[in-house]
């Protein structure tokens, strides 16, 4: 049997890494657009940018353990078609590939929008966009940050620490609202006041120009600008599969296609314990689901029910988040808010959803622990009761 892996990134490299850890010795090949070994993608908008990690400390896998493990890893090569019918894919350089199996790891892209001008801005998904954002980090030049989410803000923080004056201009009225709410957004609005960002909230970008930004009530000068409004998952060889939001899969990972999988940015998954279809563009799912992948190709029953996770690094502060907080009704906090260093419950209907740790360490899984059941609000809030105590 052959397996091709259509995807250089994280989730790529895992699932030819799961493939052989779970003991499939046959033919494992690796399409890779990009030009360097697989690699992890958070430290580029965390310490990479900010200058404190070497390139070669967030590579997926050793460089030899390709060649090791028997795995034909393809650079620089990309997927320009793939016939189902067929089980070929069609590479650029006019070459083909024959499969048994197919696992879409293909990714996400940055979303450019629909305005004058945002060709020219600058963008963030690999390390040379890392590399070129870094270079426009000069004391007292001036950065516009289209985009208020989690991308945005981490090179927010990241520039106003190399001496950058930083706006952010953000369609609603506080960042990461959709992520977190308006409690705990809030938090993350004053720290990043409090390090001289300035925020234009509400507002519509109606241009980008070599000079600035051109809003709908003002013009923000600028020496660069970064777009961060989300990433759009990469579906062009998804032709002839159900595709929503994503790949279209089931909890084993599979499309509508029983010999094609997607994993990672790419997949629109079936989690059975939030009872619908998510599509999560965080690296704990390109590292989590390959092993879910792996073992549903080679007929091991598997189905990947992890609840969404993310982290991120902003100046001094550092949190991890597990959860889904649509719908939430209720947040509970736990500790000292204004000094940054809590736990933050968001619960519906009495029950609890989704918890953050920020700069409160290895309590993650005990907050995830949580998650499904309905603790006392007050022991909730109380820093004195254990969090184990409330899982029953």
């Amino acid at each position: 049997m052959t397996i091709v892996i259509l995807g250089g990134g994280l989730a790529g490299a895992k699932t030819a890494e799961a493939l052989r850890a779970q003991g499939y010795d046959g033919a494992v090949v690796l399409v890779a657009g990009e030009r360097h070994r697989p690699y992890e993608r958070p430290p580029l908008s965390k310490g990479y940018l900010g200058g404190r990690d070497d390139r070669s400390s967030f590579t997926a896998l050793a460089d030899g353990w390709y060649a090791e493990n028997d795995v034909d890893l393809r650079l620089g090569t990309t997927a320009v078609a793939v016939d189902l019918a067929g089980h070929r894919v069609v590479l650029d350089d006019g070459s083909h590939l024959d499969y048994d199996k197919l696992v879409l790891a293909t990714g996400s892209s940055p979303r450019v929008p629909s305005i004058p001008g945002a060709g020219s801005a600058l963008y963030l998904r690999t390390v040379e966009d890392s590399d070129r954002l870094r270079e426009a980090f000069t004391a007292g030049s001036r950065l516009v940050v289209v985009g208020g989410g989690w991308l945005g803000l981490e090179a927010a923080s990241a520039a106003r620490q190399a001496g950058v004056e930083v706006t952010v201009v953000h369609s609603s009225s506080l960042p990461l609202r959709r992520a977190l709410g308006a409690e705990v957004a809030r938090v993350f609005a004053d720290l990043h006041t409090e390090h001289g960002v300035g925020f234009r909230f509400d507002s519509r970008v109606l241009e980008i120009t070599a000079t600035g930004v051109r809003l709908d009530d003002a013009v923000l000068p600028a020496d660069h600008v970064l777009v961060a409004v989300g990433a759009v998952p990469n579906v062009d060889l998804a032709e002839g599969l159900d595709v929503d939001n994503g790949v279209v899969v089931d909890a084993t990972l599979r499309t509508s296609d029983p010999d094609v999988y997607a994993v990672g940015d790419v997949a629109n998954a079936f989690n059975p314990v939030l009872g619908r279809h998510i599509r999560v563009e965080h690296w704990a799912n390109a590292l989590h689901q390959p092993a879910t992948v792996a073992a549903a190709i080679l007929g091991r029953g598997a189905s990947y029910q992890e609840q969404p996770y993310f982290f991120t690094d902003q100046y001094d502060v550092g949190m991890e988040f597990v959860g889904d907080i649509t719908g939430y009704d209720r947040v509970v906090f736990r500790g000292d808010v204004p000094g940054r260093e809590f736990l933050a419950f968001w619960l519906k209907d009495g029950v609890l959803v989704a918890g953050t740790n920020v700069n409160v360490w290895e309590v993650n899984d005990r907050i995830k622990a949580l998650i499904g059941t309905s603790p006392a609000v007050d022991r909730l809030a109380d820093p004195d009761v254990d969090l184990a105590t409330l899982a029953g």
